[in-house]
């Protein structure tokens, strides 16, 4: 993805200076919030590799592949619980509205986040109507 693009995320930053540095293991994402906002660039850009990597090991499943024909659209933060700079735990409940060959759709989900060696992963989380 062009670096100076808007960030899927729509925090409206460019990609090279939001998540695109998360995503390359430049930096770690600060805050739960944060990392939601990358997976879901990740989910975006098709990064499989950075969508595992930020998936907690007793949650990660084995095998990822994303479809193709889903474009991701945008992303709202409907709330977050924790999930802080000196948090170990977090909640981000949240919209990621998308299109595919069926027209467009969204995603509600309620997702928990913790801290492995430091760094935040997540670790599951709950799809709601």
């Amino acid at each position: 993805m062009d670096q100076t693009q808007p960030c899927p995320c729509t925090r409206g930053e460019p990609f090279g200076s939001c998540c695109g540095p998360i995503l390359a293991g430049e930096r770690s994402a600060p805050t739960a919030e944060a990392l939601m906002r990358s997976r879901y660039t990740a989910f975006a850009v098709g990064d499989v590799d950075y969508l595992r990597r930020s998936w907690h090991p007793r949650t990660r499943p084995a095998q990822l592949e994303l479809d193709p024909d889903q474009r991701w659209l945008f992303l709202e933060i409907q709330r977050t619980e924790r999930g802080g700079p000196f948090d170990d735990t977090g909640t981000v409940e949240f919209t990621a509205h998308y299109r595919d060959d069926s027209g467009r759709g969204s995603l509600h989900e309620v997702s928990r986040f913790g801290r492995e060696g430091g760094v935040w992963v997540y670790v599951d989380g709950v799809v709601t109507a």
